[in-house]
């Protein structure tokens, strides 16, 4: 990745995930960029070293928690009301 002035490039697979950390660093800052990064639990050479609970450290992974919770809980509302109507029944 290369940030210079006004732009931020970056190219290769894991190199993609390396570039939207680093963009969402910039534009939500690096806390916002480091519990993204754990909540995906990327950890192979990232540009921050909080892709799991032990480097993230207690603060981090207790938001990522929560957010995923809320996420989790949010997937369940959405298939409960899917298959409410149907979606998701045998033919």
């Amino acid at each position: 990745m290369v940030v210079d002035r006004n732009r931020i490039t970056g190219g290769g697979v894991t190199a993609g995930l390396d570039f939207a950390l680093v963009v969402l660093a910039q534009l939500m800052g690096e806390d916002v960029a480091k519990l993204t990064q754990l909540m995906l639990e990327y950890a192979p050479a990232p540009p921050f070293d909080a892709g799991t609970p032990e480097t993230a450290g207690p603060e981090l992974t207790t938001m990522a928690r929560a957010g995923n919770k809320a996420v989790n809980d949010e997937m369940a509302a959405v298939a409960e009301k899917l298959a409410s109507n149907g979606w998701g029944r045998a033919a």
